[in-house]
Order: C-alpha cells, then sequence, then structure tokens
C-alpha cells in the first residue's frame, strides 16, 4: 500500500469522525430542546381574586408567610414543608389556588402539566424533570406547579422489577429532585390530583407532599362568593338575587359557577340587553343542566304524553319521599341533550346522605319508567328512563359495594376486599339487582296509590308543557 492510499484512508477516517461528532452535537441540541418545557413564569393573582376554600387559603397563606419570613420560623428550627398537594374534584379551584400562592408570595412561578413528562423517548421524562428542578433552583425562593400529577405519579404495582420503563424512572427523578432541596432553600412544589387515591405512597409520605390540602366543592357561603367575584367583573343588574342562585347551584364547583355567569352574559348579548339579569341566569342555568329547549311536539302527541306521565311519576314521589328537595321546573318540552322531558329539583346541601336518604334518590329515579308502566302497561313502557336506569345503577352500586349499606355486607368496602383478595364481585351484582327490585315494587305501590295526584299533574303538564313548584303543591294539598 503507498503513501497515497494510506493517507486517502487517514482522510476518509477524519471525515467519518467528524460526521460523527457533529451528529453527536445535532443530537445532543435536539434532546435539548425536547427537554425544554414552555413555563407560566409569573403569577399576578392573589388570594382574594379566589372565592371560597377559606380553610385551603388560610393553610397557604402559612406557605407565603414561610417563604416571605423564613427567619421567623428558623429561630423554632422549622422547616418549610416540601410540597402540598391539593386534591378535589375537577373544578373546584386547585390551579388558581396555587397561582394565588406564588402571586401572594411574589416569586416566580413554574407551571407545568404531568402529561408533559410523559414522553416516549427513554429518559426524556426525567430529563424534563430535573431540567424543571434546576430552572427553580437557579430562580431561588419559587413556586413549581405540577398539575395532573397523577400521570407520572401512579402507583407502582407491587415488587415491581420494570427497572427501565419509563414512568418508574421519571417518578423516581420527581422523588429524587423533592428530596435534593434544602430546607432554606424557599422553593416550594405544589401538585395537583382529581384522583389521590391513585398516587404512589412514596409521593404522599413526609419530607415529599408534607401536606395535603382538600379543595371542596363549595358550600352555599362560598357559592355566593363566587357568584359576586364573578357577576362584578360582568356588567350586572345590582338586585340579582344571589342567594336564590346558590341554593340552584348545589353541588356546582366554582368552575362550574363561572361558566353559569358567563354563559348567563352570553344570554344577554343575544338578547340585545343592557345588563345581565336575573332571568338571564336563569336561562344558562337551565341550558347548561338540561339543554336548549326545543318546542317541536304535536299538541297531543303519543310522546308527549307519555313523557307527560314520565315526568310527573318523578316530580309527585319527588315530593312525596323527599319534600325538602325543591322542585324548581318539570317540563315535558324535548331538549338538546336528548332529553324528553325533565324535572329539575335541588336537594338541601345541608342534608347528610343517610341509608333512608339514598333508597328514596332511587325511588324517584324509578319512579318515570313505573309510572309509564301503571298507566300504559308493562308492554308500552319506552326508552326515556335510559339516564335514570344508568344513575340508578351507580347509586346502588354504591349503596352496596362503597357505604357498606346493604344487611348481608354491612361495613364492608367491596370494591377493596375484591383488590385486597384479587377475588370477582359477583356478589355485588345479585346485592345490586335485589337492592333495585325492592324499591321498585315499593315505587310501584307509591304510584298505583296516588293515580288521581299523579293524572292531574300529567295532564297540567300536556296543558302547559311547564309546571313550577307552586302549581304541583296546589294539586298535591
Amino acid at each position: 500500500m503507498d503513501k497515497f492510499q494510506i493517507a486517502g484512508i487517514i482522510i476518509v477516517l477524519i471525515f467519518v469522525i467528524l460526521l460523527l461528532l457533529r451528529n453527536k452535537k445535532t443530537a445532543q441540541k435536539e434532546i435539548n430542546k425536547l427537554n425544554e418545557i414552555e413555563y407560566v413564569s409569573s403569577s399576578n393573582m392573589k388570594f382574594d381574586d379566589v372565592a371560597g376554600n377559606y380553610e385551603a387559603k388560610d393553610s397557604l397563606q402559612e406557605i407565603v408567610d414561610f417563604i416571605k419570613n423564613p427567619e421567623k420560623y428558623s429561630r423554632f428550627n422549622a422547616r418549610m414543608p416540601k410540597g402540598v398537594l391539593l386534591y378535589g374534584s375537577p373544578g373546584t379551584g386547585k390551579t388558581l389556588m396555587a397561582k394565588a400562592l406564588a402571586g401572594e408570595a411574589g416569586v416566580p412561578f413554574y407551571a407545568v402539566s404531568g402529561s408533559d413528562f410523559v414522553q416516549v423517548y427513554a429518559g426524556l421524562g426525567a430529563g424534563r424533570i430535573r431540567n424543571l428542578f434546576k430552572k427553580a433552583k437557579k430562580s431561588g425562593k419559587s413556586v413549581v406547579f405540577i398539575d395532573e400529577i397523577d400521570a407520572i405519579g401512579k402507583k407502582r404495582m407491587n415488587g415491581n422489577m420494570r427497572g427501565s420503563d419509563e414512568g418508574d424512572r421519571t417518578l423516581n427523578a420527581l422523588l429524587t429532585e423533592m428530596s435534593g432541596f434544602s430546607d432554606d432553600s424557599g422553593t416550594v412544589v405544589i401538585a395537583a390530583t382529581n384522583r389521590i387515591d391513585t398516587l404512589d405512597s412514596a409521593l404522599l409520605r413526609p419530607g415529599r407532599f408534607d401536606r395535603q390540602i382538600e379543595i371542596m366543592l363549595p358550600d352555599r357561603n362560598a357559592r355566593k362568593d363566587i357568584l359576586r367575584l364573578y357577576l362584578s367583573r360582568k356588567k350586572a343588574k345590582s338586585d340579582i338575587d344571589i342567594e336564590e342562585i346558590a341554593d340552584l347551584t348545589v353541588y356546582f364547583s366554582g368552575a362550574m359557577i363561572e361558566n353559569l355567569v358567563n354563559e348567563a352574559a352570553l344570554t344577554a348579548i343575544r338578547e340585545n340587553a343592557d345588563e345581565i339579569t336575573e332571568e338571564h341566569i336563569n336561562k344558562a342555568y337551565l341550558e347548561i343542566i338540561a339543554g336548549t329547549e326545543k318546542k317541536n311536539l304535536a299538541e297531543n302527541s303519543k310522546q308527549k304524553i307519555v313523557t307527560s306521565y314520565h315526568e310527573a311519576g318523578h316530580a309527585f314521589v319527588s315530593k312525596h319521599l323527599i319534600p325538602d328537595s325543591k322542585i324548581v321546573r318539570v317540563s315535558v318540552i324535548p331538549t338538546s341533550k336528548g332529553a324528553g322531558g325533565y324535572t329539575l329539583s335541588t336537594p338541601d346541601g345541608a342534608e347528610v346522605i343517610t341509608k333512608k336518604r339514598i333508597k328514596n334518590q332511587l325511588a324517584v329515579l324509578m319512579a318515570g319508567r313505573v309510572a309509564e308502566e301503571v298507566f300504559f302497561g308493562k308492554e308500552n313502557i319506552t326508552v326515556g328512563a335510559q339516564n335514570d336506569i344508568e344513575k340508578a345503577t351507580s347509586l346502588a352500586v354504591d349503596y352496596i359495594a362503597r357505604y357498606g349499606m346493604d344487611d348481608g355486607n354491612s361495613f364492608v368496602n367491596l370494591g377493596v376486599l375484591a383488590e385486597k383478595l384479587n377475588i370477582p364481585l359477583s356478589s355485588v351484582e345479585k346485592s345490586v339487582k335485589d337492592l333495585v327490585a325492592e324499591i321498585y315494587k315499593d315505587v310501584i305501590k307509591i304510584i298505583e296509590s296516588n293515580k288521581e295526584k299523579i293524572e292531574k299533574i300529567a295532564k297540567l303538564l300536556m296543558e302547559k308543557e311547564v309546571v313550577y313548584e307552586e302549581e304541583l303543591n296546589v294539586i298535591l294539598s
């Protein structure tokens, strides 16, 4: 081999090495790009901008004070909680509370979602975790907020040997980074989840998420405060009855109340009104709950007749068994959500949910189908009870499996039993069917004993299409 061939080989080798180095640099740049996440870097919200959740605010206010005045706590050698877990139903204000904490403390706010760390590339999720905490540490005092943390923090399987599993690697990176904070760093990790029961126990132990705060559905006073807050941001009349709307919105989350006020504003705009009125809010409420009404039934159509008796059954049994519930509206006008009619009632939010109460709720759900059977015969029942059946089945399963109210399985959570013993829940099926059959027979007796009153309600519905509680009370008295 002459010197020219050797020189050629050397040149080719140098070219290949340079090419590999270039590709490596390009690949590293791409990885760095993938590790970058778009952060919400600041928050101007304050606790005054979030109505309700008074107890949660008090607990978080202490974290704010810790960030602002660490010397007050160092005298007692007390450390700030490493992490705060906010949990509760969707729409209750967990994200707003985290933003308000950062705004009150006046520190950088790094907001990400758990899904940002769920990646198909090996090591990328863990890399993003490390990158996030690296930025937070550089900022000094800061708030790191991870929304929907259950996306990366689900329970690991017992005896899991999948050391290369990407989800486990990401979770381990989060646990390591949280343990790596110094007690006086002034950085606090806030996380939010709708499913605290699915989180790994390593996340919930002291030193990780030390403080766990439930963000609950607002009570009546909180609903009034939320309504006032959102109405103050809109062009609304000052004489709107907040008390009545708060009663209507039992079991509404903060997000649902905000949506209600916004829909009322859109209704006012459609009607070219100058301000939002109580009527606009009531219209928006009905559209959210039942859908837009479609007046397309013939005056005495078969569908209208059947629906009238169906809803009359619901209304009567509700007044008969749960008299404290207010019947807001009974309608036989079809809606955009597929309902042929509806009976809208608001429960007393302060009442304790008892065994008797649940059975009465099941009876009310069955009353529409039972009324069809009693007045038109078993062979002529319709599919109109589909939604009632779904709700009743779900409630009956909870009654048996979760609440331990069945006499044969009292004080046993059958879901936990099945999970712990790895057995099927065949006993629940029989118990649910027996419970439903027993209550169904009771509802038949109630309706057969009160056919005259139910028929009066049905005829009034056929005539007027919409009936309110005052008119029901006249018939029932």
